[in-house]
């Protein structure tokens, strides 16, 4: 089984999660953690160097085509096992993470386990940021099915990747939301996701992100991809049509009632109201230029 951590230019938080990952490596025989690195120059290539000189079961892969999407793709055509488990180089995880994860999968023979992300912020955030609990991710009890997922937490079973031909889609190499696609045509194939409680990281929110433009953007991003995740596979002219009108009233509902719920909170001094207002009118906004064919790039370098 392979352990996969995506790297894009952060040295030190590489650094910084290498001997946790590898401790629980260590746990699982014949388990390897694997590092994809995605930048331009293999800029992360010596700091692994110097684990797998130590013996360390750990691999380095260079994969310098721009984008999460094709350093996720080279993370499926290097695993060899069965098993692949995504974490990102920002988050720690829980001590029997990766143990919790594999017993999860043996438990229910399900396609994906999907592992709860708590957020912790680097440095104490604004009050419309905490009280709009936007870094506050769903959590179920373990068992429960997801209709998809992102891969900060997330385990695959490869023979099933591997019998459907499944693959992070290129098209939104540089919007985001190709974790969502690819999750979402698991369970369209009938493969079932299971949500683990138990099998926690944290997610280290950095200053630079615990911030009122940066949320608003990630809706804006986050209802774009939406549009488009919805509108993949649609063939026909018209179910396309009728798609993209569906979503272009759904997002237009979301930007009159976050607009509504935002003047309450302005009215009733409820500052997470009226966060959590703004931020759903701008994720509608997302949805209705998704719906229209706009594409938001939020990672084109």
């Amino acid at each position: 089984m392979t352990v996969g951590i995506l790297t894009f230019r952060r040295p030190d938080g590489l650094r910084e999660a290498l001997p946790r990952l590898l401790e629980q490596v260590r746990q699982v025989p014949g388990a390897e953690l694997l590092v994809v690195d995605n930048d331009d120059v293999p800029s992360a290539r010596d700091i692994v160097a110097e684990r797998e000189a130590a013996g360390d079961p750990v691999r380095y892969v260079h994969e310098p085509d721009p984008g999460i999407v094709s350093a996720r793709n080279r993370a499926l055509d290097e695993t060899t096992g069965d098993i692949l488990v995504f974490i990102d180089d920002d988050e720690i995880p829980s001590p029997a993470w990766l143990r919790t994860m594999l017993a999860t999968h043996e438990e229910y023979g399900c396609a994906a386990v999907a592992g709860a992300v708590v957020a912790q912020f680097e440095q104490e955030p604004d009050r419309w940021i905490a009280e709009g609990k936007f870094f506050e991710r769903k959590r179920y009890p373990t068992g429960t099915r997801v209709p998809a997922a992102g891969t900060g937490n997330l385990l695959l079973d490869m023979r099933l990747v591997r019998e459907w031909g499944l693959r992070f889609d290129q098209a939104f190499r540089f919007t985001g939301g190709s974790d969502t696609a690819f999750t979402s045509e698991i369970v369209a194939r009938g493969g079932e996701i299971v949500f683990c409680d138990e099998a926690s990281i944290v997610d280290i929110v950095p200053v630079e992100r615990a911030t009122r433009s940066w949320v608003l953007q990630r809706a804006f991003r986050n209802g774009n991809a939406r549009a488009r995740v919805h509108l993949l596979g649609v063939r026909s002219r018209g179910a396309a049509l009728r798609g993209r009108v569906k979503l272009a009233v759904q997002g237009a509902a979301r930007v009159a009632g976050g607009a509504v719920r935002s003047l309450g909170g302005l009215a009733t001094l409820d500052t997470g109201l009226r966060a959590q207002g703004a931020r759903t009118a701008v994720r509608g906004a997302g949805m209705v230029a998704g719906a229209v064919g706009s594409v938001y790039q939020e990672y084109r370098r």
